[in-house]
């Protein structure tokens, strides 16, 4: 994943991001801090393609998300899983049926989509709620949901906003060790966060942003990573 000068103005003269460039490689997991206006939530945004830049280019999977056709996304999104703050859940489908639409919309059989989605609900503390509907379920739930769902395809690309915000500690851990779980599996994960205990914890890169500028680029501990996603 690369960016290149990579701007996104709202209004005339008023940047979101402003002239960033950035390379993420295959593989690596990235945590993506800075106050709250920063850029975060709009950078990945952009890599998603549910915004265009306003200049600059995005390589994604090998594709120019700034040029990318709309009848190209859909297919670039089933390679990227995506947990944002609102969690997206559809209210009228059941957690089971939420979790499973991400194998839907690539035709996986039935009896193994179902399958999948135990394990992965199980995976999350989840299982026995799988026949709910979100509303019944508290935020932190909810959380871990979205989390499902996003990685049940096992995408290519993870990206995650605030994916621990509603949870206590505990939970917090078993989450992220979920997600760093998927990183040692080869998916590239960025993960926006206000949790510096977790950013120490991990030691992984760091991007932070200001006033939507990368201000600092800190490496990983340690790095086995492989070429750009």
């Amino acid at each position: 994943m690369r960016l290149y000068h990579v701007s996104k103005s709202y209004m005339a003269g008023q940047y979101a991001l402003h002239d960033v460039s950035l390379e993420v490689r295959r593989g690596e997991f990235v945590f993506l801090t800075g106050p709250s206006g920063a850029g975060k939530t709009t950078l990945m945004e952009l890599i998603f393609a549910a915004e265009q830049p306003s200049e600059g280019q995005i390589l994604v999977l090998g594709r120019n998300v700034a040029r990318i056709g709309a009848g190209a996304i859909p297919a670039l999104r089933r390679r990227v899983g995506v947990v944002f703050q609102d969690f997206k859940l559809l209210q009228d489908r059941t957690v089971e049926e939420n979790v499973r639409l991400a194998l839907d919309v690539i035709g996986t059989p039935r009896r193994e989509a179902r399958a999948r989605v135990f394990q992965m609900l199980k995976s999350v503390g989840l299982q026995h709620r799988r026949f709910h509907h979100p509303l019944s379920l508290s935020g932190g739930e909810q959380q871990r949901v979205a989390l499902a769902r996003a990685l049940v395809n096992e995408p290519e690309i993870l990206l995650a906003d605030e994916p621990t915000g509603n949870l206590d500690p505990e939970l917090t851990i078993e989450i992220m060790d979920l997600i760093v779980s998927a990183s040692t599996r080869g998916t590239t994960v960025i993960v926006a966060t206000h949790d510096h205990g977790l950013i120490d914890r991990y030691g992984k890169r760091v991007l932070r942003l200001e006033n939507g500028r990368v201000v600092e680029d800190h490496p990983a501990a340690s790095s086995s990573i492989g070429a750009s996603a």
